[in-house]
């Protein structure tokens, strides 16, 4: 398997070039050269394996000539450690809940395995290695769980002052080691303009070996699409899938799920108010806007960087998308009542990016599940405020709250940002 830039432009490279060189120069994403099918006898065996064995499958089809079948059979169960629960909110709907991990969040899957790859391939290299990584909430924390610690790996994490909750920021800036909170006063897309400015310096790339762990990295996407298997594991075929986007790296590692073979029967694109999918899929004009600041803040995000995954995947059909993707956007108002009277009629508690993603289902006549990126305790301000009430928060969250903050504060300038990682 090779991988090429979205462009389809430049050369073709292995998956471990890819990895670590993160970016193609050219603005694109690196994407598959084809994307493998799953044959319909390991289609029907897939109920009967757990998600380890379906990922080391499923993943070899890209990686195999890199890491061969037993180091990624280990890496696999490593990775895929914890719980994916589908669980039934109401007689329509159900929820795959992805925030059993360490960080409570679906990213820990993605973050993991990037981690486990530039591990393995870093064994025998004496250059460190600088991890990149821009958030609009949830992705760091799962970067930094997913390599604190790890030999000849050094992480900084940009944020946006002031638009993380502070579980996030926490789960940010508390670890130390080899994980280092930039705290950029701007939005998460000024902090992702950062990082894909320091990618494309042609001097800083020669001085440092750099890479990425958002999802622009093809190792943080491939591992998402094992999310799409679990409802096939539990016997549901030819689901609708409600996806909260802001990234669309999720979204996008579903879709390639569908094009292997799962078998899915369409997608809600699910958005809180920066919905420039969802106006792209509604009006064919793909506009990005100023990002708004909202309480689902791990979507505020203007101009995703997966678009350019979405248009490869459907090989710029326009008709093709928009037959398989269902456009829904909620705004903050809607997501606190959506808490709220999915708590009434359910006894269900769903966090804030959940919530758009139920409610897209919810007020359409699909059946169907939604996926659960987030646990609740992670937003308890706007808990309160859609509920209430106060949540206690769970004990697993308590000493995190206790912990030091330790972060940089940095304008939105790169020459400051180029400085800092060079010095």
């Amino acid at each position: 398997m090779k991988f090429i830039s979205t462009t389809r432009q430049g050369p073709e490279v292995s998956f471990k070039e890819a990895v670590l060189s993160n970016l193609p120069n050219d603005g694109g994403l690196y994407f598959p050269t084809e994307i493998p099918k799953l044959g319909q006898d390991f289609i029907k065996e897939i109920p009967e394996m757990e998600l380890s064995m379906v990922a080391l499958e499923v993943l070899g089809k890209f990686c195999k000539e890199d890491i061969d079948s037993n180091e990624l059979a280990k890496i696999t169960e490593r990775v895929f450690d914890f719980p994916m629960p589908l669980v039934q909110v109401n007689d329509k709907l159900q929820c795959l809940e992805l925030f059993h991990g360490p960080t409570f969040a679906f990213k820990d899957i993605g973050a993991k395995f990037l981690a486990e790859c530039l591990a393995h391939f870093n064994a025998n290299e004496s250059k460190e290695t600088t991890v990149l990584v821009a958030t609009s909430g949830d992705t760091g924390g799962a970067v930094a769980n997913g390599f604190l610690g790890v030999e000849g790996v050094r992480v900084i994490i940009l944020y946006p002052k002031g638009k993380v909750s502070a579980l996030q920021e926490k789960q940010l800036t508390t670890l130390g080691q080899n994980i280092i909170a930039l705290e950029v006063a701007g939005t998460f897309d000024d902090c992702q303009n950062l990082v894909k400015q320091a990618f494309a310096d042609e001097q800083l790339n020669k001085e440092m070996h750099l890479s990425s762990a958002n999802s622009i990295n093809i190792a943080r996407w491939l591992p998402q699409s094992l999310f799409y298997y679990v409802p096939l594991q539990q016997g549901l075929r030819d689901v609708t899938i409600a996806v909260p986007s802001g990234n669309y790296g999720n979204l996008t590692s579903g879709i390639l799920a569908m094009k292997m073979g799962v078998p899915i029967k369409q997608f809600f694109a699910a958005s809180n108010a920066n919905d420039v999918v969802p106006r792209y899929l509604r009006t064919g004009n793909y506009e990005p806007k100023d990002t708004i600041h909202t309480i689902a803040n791990a979507m505020d995000v203007s101009d995703p960087s997966n678009f350019k995954r979405l248009l490869s995947l459907f090989q710029g059909s326009d008709k093709e998308i928009k037959s398989q993707l269902i456009p829904f956007t909620m705004d903050d108002d809607g997501i606190k009542r959506t808490i709220r009277t999915c708590h009434k009629e359910n006894d269900y508690l769903l966090d804030p990016h959940s919530a758009i993603a139920y409610g897209a289902l919810h007020n359409s006549d699909e059946e169907g599940v939604f996926l659960g990126t987030a646990h609740y305790c992670k937003f308890l301000p706007t808990m309160k405020e859609a509920l209430g009430q106060e949540m206690p928060i769970p004990d697993f969250a308590k000493s995190l709250m206790a912990r030091k903050k330790r972060s940089f504060e940095m304008k939105v300038d790169y020459k400051e940002f180029k400085e800092y990682l060079t010095s």
